[in-house]
């Protein structure tokens, strides 16, 4: 059901591609400055402007300025705890950002002086172009329109030699060092067929298949992340060598390499975004985990990357994985890591800087446990 909110004159929807509430109501204005619509938002109503679209842009700069402003932090505090009160903040500040909205009007047109052509943007986002008017933060807007400009533009991979286009609501590889280390590890013997479980912008695949892997199958539940696998694989010209389905994990049958790069922080996401950084309670992880040796071909391999920054934030024991391996059936059989390259990692302002800091990204070569 779509979220309607009241805007005094009639009913109108709200998305925000979030889990956040709608504002309980919305005024229209054409000129107000960031303390107004500050006001509004705390009071639950949002502000949908009708003026010039760069004054917009620089009412939420504004706006940003006086949310983001640095807090008193609690040195008492546990790690966990101060993980979790800094998603708390940042969902607090993008509620607040999110109260500065534009209306979008059919066919995904935006009627505002000196706006920019919005409906490639959002027709990544949505499909389909909308019959219906509806209402949409400015914030979100804006990264739509980025994140459209990176879906056109693409990201050029070393370790592909080529470009992968990733459009919003898909996870894309920006941080590319668990890539390098797919890239680095030793294929099984005599490899045939591999699994590429999560495929996501199938850029895993395309690697797989650059190593000269002849038959891969890639799962996702996503339907944009689908599209998107699909679209990558043929513009690289491995059309031929992968199979892009829908599973919520495995396909049938086995594989001669499982590989899976799945969230990694067990919590909860609030945006469809988000699920490909948070899996709650580890239920992607365990699931994949448990599946993978039933899937596998006498002497294959699964491939897991994982962070863990978890650990460090403890958000996951130290000697978690390793039970999982050893409930599942697995047993190591080698692991690479590498550190982050990523700027935030090097960022000593970033409130999770103590742990991204110490930070190392793995690959963990598991096979099959040999029975008793």
């Amino acid at each position: 059901m779509p979220n309607m909110i009241s805007t005094g004159r009639a009913e109108i929807e709200w998305r925000s591609e979030s889990t956040q509430k709608p504002p309980r109501a919305a005024v229209y204005l054409s000129h107000a400055n960031a303390e107004q619509v500050l006001k509004a938002a705390h009071a639950h109503t949002a502000t949908v402007w009708t003026g010039d679209f760069h004054n917009a842009k620089q009412v939420l700069a504004a706006m940003k300025k006086r949310v983001r402003k640095p807090g008193s932090r609690n040195q008492h505090a546990d790690i966990q705890t101060a993980f979790h009160s800094h998603r708390m903040r940042q969902a607090q500040q993008s509620r607040v950002l999110n109260m500065l909205a534009v209306e979008i009007g059919c066919g995904f047109s935006l009627e505002l002086p000196r706006a920019p052509d919005v409906a490639g943007a959002l027709a990544d986002v949505y499909g389909a172009a909308n019959d219906e008017p509806f209402l949409l933060p400015l914030n979100r807007l804006l990264g739509f329109i980025g994140a459209h400009e990176w879906h056109k533009k693409g990201i050029v991979l070393p370790c592909l030699e080529a470009a992968i286009h990733v459009p919003f609501g898909v996870f894309s590889p920006l941080r590319g060092e668990y890539l390098d280390l797919i890239a680095q590890a030793p294929l099984p013997a005599d490899i045939q067929t591999a699994f590429d479980i999560g495929t996501g912008s199938g850029v895993i695949a395309a690697l797989l298949a650059k190593c000269g892997v002849a038959r891969i199958v890639a799962t996702d539940n996503n339907p944009k992340a689908l599209a998107s696998a699909r679209a990558n694989l043929e513009r690289l010209g491995y059309g031929a060598q992968v199979e892009v389905c829908a599973a919520d994990l495995f396909p049938e049958g086995q594989a001669d390499l499982i590989v899976c790069n799945p969230p990694w922080l067990p919590a909860k996401p609030t945006s469809a975004v988000e699920t490909a950084l948070y899996d709650p309670d580890n239920a992607m992880l365990k699931g994949f985990l448990s599946g993978a040796a039933q899937h596998l071909t006498p002497g294959g391999e699964v491939w897991l990357i994982m962070s863990d920054l978890a650990e460090h934030l403890h958000l996951r024991a130290p000697g978690f994985l390793a039970q999982c391996f050893a409930e599942a059936g697995l047993e190591s059989v080698g692991q690479l890591d590498t550190r982050p390259k990523h700027a935030k990692a090097f960022a000593p302002d970033d409130p999770l800087a103590f742990a991204r800091s110490r930070e190392t990204t793995s690959l963990y070569r598991l096979k099959a446990a040999l029975q008793p």
